[in-house]
C-alpha cells in the first residue's frame, strides 16, 4: 500500500480549488509570466503540512518569495475562507451539517515572535499557562461532527468565555434558523459556567449545556441516551489542526497570515471527511 503524503496536492484537491482562485492582474509592462497556480498551492500546502520556515522551501517545490508574495494575495482576496466555506458545503449536501449539537472550545500556542508585533489587533498576548511567554489562542465552534464552521484568533490572555461572543458570531457559512423541534445546543465546558454566557447564547438563539469538567467521561459510562458526551468533537477538532505543524507554533507576526493558514487547514479537514464519507459509502454499497 502506498504511503500518504499529506503534503502534497492532490488532483481532487485542486479540481474543488481551481475554480475558486482569484484572477490574475494582467501585467501592462509584460515581464515574465506568472508561476503556476497549482505549483503555489501546492507549496503552500507544503509549508501548512510540514511547517519548513518560508525561507527553507525547497526550490523545486517554489521560490519562497514568490509562494509567499502569492499566499498573501490569495488571503487578501478571501481565497482561503471560499475554500473553506466550499468544504462545508460540499459536507452539507453530502452528510448534513449537524446543527443540533454545537461545541466551542479554544487552545493556546507559543508565538516566539510575539514581543516583535505585541499588538492587541495581531492576536498576540502573555501565554499565562507558559511564564508569561507571549502566546495566541485560537477559539474554534464545531458542529456535531466535529467540522469547523467558525474560528477566532486572540491574544493567549484573551479568557475563553470572552472569545465566545466573536465566535458564534464568525460563521462562514449561512445558519438555519432553530425551531422548537430542531433547537440549536452548543456544548461548553465549566470555563463558561456565568450567567453573561448563556444571556449571549440566548440571545443568539442558541441552547446552552454547559457541563462540570469530568461529566463527559462519568456520562460516557452510562446507558443514559440523554447523557451521551458532545464537546469531544471540538476537542479532536484541536488534535485535526495540529497535524499541520505550521499552527503547532505561531510564527507569523501578522495576524491575517496566521488565519489564513487556520483556514486552510480547516478546509482541507472538510475535504478529507467528506472523501471519507464518500469511501465508506462505496464500499456499504
Amino acid at each position: 500500500m502506498r504511503r500518504t503524503h499529506p503534503w502534497e496536492l492532490s488532483d481532487a484537491l485542486w479540481e474543488r480549488a481551481q475554480p475558486l482562485l482569484p484572477p490574475h492582474k494582467p501585467r501592462l509592462k509584460g515581464g515574465r509570466p506568472p508561476r503556476d497556480d497549482r505549483q503555489m498551492l501546492g507549496a503552500m500546502l507544503y509549508v501548512l503540512r510540514t511547517g519548513i520556515q518560508w525561507n527553507a522551501l525547497p526550490r523545486e517545490i517554489g521560490a519562497s518569495t514568490t509562494v509567499y508574495d502569492r499566499f498573501r494575495s490569495w488571503e487578501r482576496a478571501g481565497f482561503f475562507t471560499r475554500l473553506w466555506t466550499a468544504g462545508l458545503a460540499e459536507f452539507d449536501e453530502l452528510v448534513g451539517i449537524d446543527w443540533d449539537w454545537l461545541s466551542v472550545d479554544g487552545a493556546m500556542t507559543k508565538a516566539p515572535f510575539g514581543r516583535a508585533a505585541t499588538a492587541e489587533a495581531e492576536g498576540l498576548g502573555r501565554n499565562p499557562t507558559d511564564r508569561g511567554k507571549p502566546g495566541t489562542k485560537r477559539s474554534i465552534l464545531s458542529d456535531g461532527h466535529g467540522l469547523p464552521l467558525a474560528v477566532v484568533v486572540a491574544g493567549a490572555n484573551r479568557t475563553d468565555m470572552k472569545l465566545l461572543a466573536p465566535t458564534l458570531d464568525a460563521l462562514v457559512l449561512a445558519r438555519p434558523d432553530p425551531t422548537p423541534e430542531r433547537p440549536q445546543g452548543v456544548c461548553l465546558d465549566k470555563g463558561y459556567d456565568y450567567d453573561t454566557i448563556r444571556d449571549q447564547l440566548d440571545a443568539r438563539g442558541y441552547t446552552p449545556h454547559i457541563r462540570p469538567i469530568g461529566e463527559d467521561t462519568r456520562s460516557a459510562r452510562s446507558l443514559d441516551p440523554t447523557k451521551t458526551p458532545r464537546r469531544w468533537v471540538v476537542e479532536r477538532l484541536h488534535s485535526w489542526l495540529n497535524r499541520s505543524r505550521r499552527l503547532l507554533v505561531r510564527w507569523e507576526k501578522l495576524k491575517v497570515t496566521y488565519q489564513a493558514f487556520l483556514h486552510l487547514a480547516c478546509a482541507l479537514i472538510c475535504f478529507q471527511q467528506c472523501d471519507r464519507y464518500r469511501a465508506a459509502l462505496a464500499v456499504s454499497e
